[in-house]
């Protein structure tokens, strides 16, 4: 029986990013086991913190999970081997992994063990091609995974776009790169009447003022100044009622959205929402007029697809893997073009029946993603290699 194990390091108790990707692809492949004749384990790494107290304990998310290993290093240190080491002492680490058939390094690395058939993400190569859009820590990435490309089998990705990135910057050859496209956190049906007026009454807001929505996090490369910009430009030229709202934990050098915030004249008018529970977010997105989302660069735009799955009329742009996800279901703009973008927008919110049908559109393109997809295709891209 084949037997698989999954770094499931980057799952914590509020994931985003990497780490919902590895615990919704974990628990995908959790239930298609015994239907697949395969054995599904984690290995886990503890934060820095835990380590230096000695508690080597799994997040209560990975517990019920049989097979679980751990890897008693944090990951500080381990990236540190992997950037210095040489290959051979680093297989001393093989036991702690179980000895799989294929080993799955989840975040930009995976060890060299000797005997498993390595597997690695690469969601984007943001830090190769927009280092202006990234922190000091994201800079180191290029080495290492340059470095474990030498000893990996098999590289998964989450769009086409990326995979072309991949092929082209790191030189890496074409059959070694499989496309797993992510899902939403949500179905279509994820609010219930009942729950969505619970939550009114707990949400900080006031619904019967009309909206345009932003979720992500809060930094340049998600070009948050251009949504402002036409934001200002729409509320001036056009006097449009709407209030603007940003939904997301501030993320690297989230300083100059605050400053056009306070610089714009209808600032008042313009929110921005830490961390929401799901629920919460799922509330934005279903009474949302418009939701917004002209980022520079993506692996896949996660945002999209669930501001889709929830009926919410999608503008975004129209670069990296967005168009892959959207189809036809999108206005797409150029991102370095606001005054497109207040255009698009004044469109949407004033026809409702092209509102409608980008709703109906993207309801119908979300239903094509799946978790079950995504662990299915993870599957068959394990089985290549064997």
């Amino acid at each position: 029986m084949l037997k698989v194990v999954v770094d499931a390091t980057p799952v914590d108790s509020k994931p985003s990013g990497v780490g919902f990707y590895v615990a919704n692809l974990i628990s995908a492949l959790d239930v298609l086991q015994k239907e697949e004749n395969f054995q599904l384990g984690v290995v886990y790494q503890p934060r820095l913190k835990n380590w230096l107290r000695g508690d080597f304990s799994f997040p209560e998310s990975l517990k019920h999970y049989s097979q679980q290993y751990l890897l008693p290093l944090p990951v500080r240190i381990s990236d540190l081997l992997l950037a210095l080491a040489f290959k051979p002492s680093l297989s001393y680490f093989e036991k702690y992994f179980g000895f799989p058939d294929i080993l799955h390094g989840t975040n930009y690395s995976v060890y060299p063990c000797r005997n498993s058939l390595k597997v690695m993400n690469i969601y984007d190569l943001t830090f190769i091609k927009y280092p202006n859009y990234i922190d000091s820590m994201v800079k180191t990435y290029t080495e290492r995974v340059k470095r474990c490309l030498q000893w990996t089998d098999l590289v998964l990705t989450i769009s086409e776009s990326s995979k072309k990135d991949i092929i082209e910057y790191l030189e890496v050859d074409p059959k070694k790169v499989y496309v797993t496209p992510l899902a939403s956190r949500y179905s279509p049906n994820y609010l219930s009447e009942e729950i969505a007026q619970r939550l009114e009454k707990q949400a900080n807001y006031d619904f019967s003022k009309p909206y345009l929505l932003f979720v992500s996090t809060i930094e340049p490369r998600k070009n948050i100044n251009t949504i402002i910009t036409a934001f200002n430009f729409l509320k001036e030229k056009y006097k449009i009622e709407h209030q603007l709202i940003l939904i997301g934990k501030k993320g690297w050098n989230y300083q100059p959205v605050f400053a056009a915030i306070e610089n714009s004249p209808w600032g008042n008018q313009i929110h921005h929402l830490n961390y929401l529970s799901n629920e919460l977010v799922a509330l934005f997105y279903s009474k949302a007029d418009v939701f917004v989302y002209p980022s520079h660069y993506e692996g896949f735009g996660l945002p999209v697809l669930e501001a889709m799955t929830l009926g919410a009329p999608v503008i975004s742009s129209n670069t990296s893997s967005i168009p892959e996800v959207t189809g036809d279901a999108a206005i797409l703009v150029d991102p370095n073009n606001p005054v497109q973008l207040a255009e698009a927008i004044l469109k949407v919110i004033s026809d409702s029946e092209l509102r409608q049908e980008l709703i109906n559109k993207g309801k119908a393109r979300a239903k094509l993603f799946s978790w079950e997809r995504t662990a299915k295709e993870t599957l068959n891209a394990y089985r290549t290699l064997i």
